[in-house]
């Protein structure tokens, strides 16, 4: 992963230093497991949990020689353990202490992810409220259509992130599991026992079933759960993108003091914060493939899964941690243009208003098919001839004898527009405490 864009703490997750501990803490809390069903003495547990550690150097020494990661780990633990190192990994094979630490790696940078989506989605509220009746035009197919609020749009990204919340909470839970089963998920050499008192210890549920490996459908649940949360984020971010072009600006992404938008163009600033999370986004995305790919393993387990594993988690997890608070900043800094907005609604001269022409045409008893013929055909001659649509109602005969002046005046308020908003964000925030 690009240590750019890693943020201390997730990053710090997935160096060897964390992860090592995280095997040491599955090896000693299935030694404390043993001790409990009498087969380490008291004073021989004492002595591992006072010297049990690891030299992050020293591994790699071994496993250049032996190949085998769990064995030079367990090697130099050993080293520090003494004689007492005979009753370390009992009975375990090197999948009951690597799966189950990668649960508590999974699990602990879930819970990163969850505060990232909980502070976006706190600035979401705030924003909304903010811009409940800041109006703008609304877009169907990159066209403009009929009006709406900037609060609502920003409304329906925060009820997004609230989904996104659920999913990684559903995520965490189906992550929250190890297995200390022994090699194909017999006990051939365990008490079951081991496995609940030491899951218990680390704070995992015993999986009910597994084979040498925890079935990897939980690992794909939660990088889809990432790519998820992520897609959003892009959606965001293109959005924000499309209203900073020139030709809309109703909105910017934060440009700071002495920031420069380009080398040879001095005027220009640039959404690249957005351009990054969109580009970022599409690695997350692309890692569910990979993760997907991993649930079909040969047999009782095949290692494919593993060193695809050592990329896409560190990486999905960085960068989904990362574009979380890049888009968190940008929304609480952005810059909103009010008034652009309602020069936009203008820029159609009233075609955005034609539903309501219609439905008012309807109401005096002709069919919706002429209603509709009538307000097509000034709508179309305003588009192709740059005219103002009301203008071009107020002098069509056919229109005029249905409708008054004042009636036409009426369907091109924007009053109306916000009659149901408060409905909406009351519907939103229902189940808020």
């Amino acid at each position: 992963m690009i240590k750019r864009y890693t943020r201390p703490e997730m990053g710090a997750i997935w160096e060897d230093q964390n992860r090592y501990q995280k095997w040491l803490d599955v090896e000693i809390a299935v030694c404390d497991a043993w001790f409990e069903l009498g087969e380490i003495p008291e004073d021989a547990l004492k002595r591992i949990n006072n010297n049990a550690s690891f030299n992050i150097k020293r591994i790699d020494e071994i496993e250049n020689v032996v190949k085998h990661d769990i064995l030079a780990f367990l090697t130099s633990v050993s080293e520090f353990v003494g004689k007492d190192s005979q009753y370390v990994h009992l009975g375990l094979t090197s999948y009951d202490v690597v799966d189950t630490a990668f649960s508590l790696l999974i699990k602990e940078s879930l819970e990163k992810i969850s505060k990232g989506l909980n502070a976006l989605k706190d600035v979401l509220r705030e924003k909304a409220i903010e811009h409940k009746t800041t109006v703008m035009v609304g877009r169907t197919h990159g066209v403009h259509a009929e009006p709406i609020t900037f609060g609502v749009k920003v409304l329906v990204w925060y009820e997004e992130i609230r989904r996104q919340c659920e999913r990684i909470t559903r995520a965490t839970e189906n992550i929250s599991y190890g297995r200390i089963s022994g090699s194909v998920g017999t006990y051939i050499h365990l008490d079951p026992k081991v496995e609940e008192i030491a899951l218990a210890k680390l704070r995992l549920r015993p999986a009910k079933i597994s084979t040498q490996v925890l079935q990897r459908d939980r690992h794909a649940e939660v990088i889809a759960a990432l790519a998820l949360v992520c897609a959003s984020l892009d959606k965001f971010a293109q959005e924000i993108r499309h209203h900073q072009k020139t030709e809309v600006l109703e909105l910017e992404e934060p440009f700071t003091k002495g920031q420069k938008g380009s080398s040879s163009m001095p005027h220009k600033k640039n959404p690249v914060r957005t351009e990054r999370i969109s580009g970022l986004a599409r690695i997350t995305r692309s890692n569910l493939q990979t993760a997907l790919e991993n649930i079909p393993l040969w047999h009782e387990r095949d290692i494919s899964h593993s060193s695809a594993e050592r990329v896409i988690f560190p990486d999905s997890f960085i960068i989904t941690d990362f574009l979380l608070a890049e888009m968190t900043d940008i929304i609480k800094n952005w810059r909103v243009h009010p008034e652009r907005m309602l020069a936009n609604i203008n820029l159609t001269r009233g075609l955005i208003f034609s539903q309501r022409v219609m439905l008012t045409l309807i109401k005096k008893n002709i069919s919706r098919e002429d209603a509709y013929k009538l307000t097509q055909r000034n709508s179309l001659k305003a588009w192709d001839e740059q005219k103002d649509f009301k203008e071009l109602l107020k002098a069509d005969p056919e229109v005029t004898e249905l409708l008054s002046d004042e009636e036409i005046e009426e369907c091109f308020s924007l009053d109306p527009y916000l009659d149901k908003i408060d409905y909406i964000y009351k519907k939103v925030f229902a189940d808020e405490s």
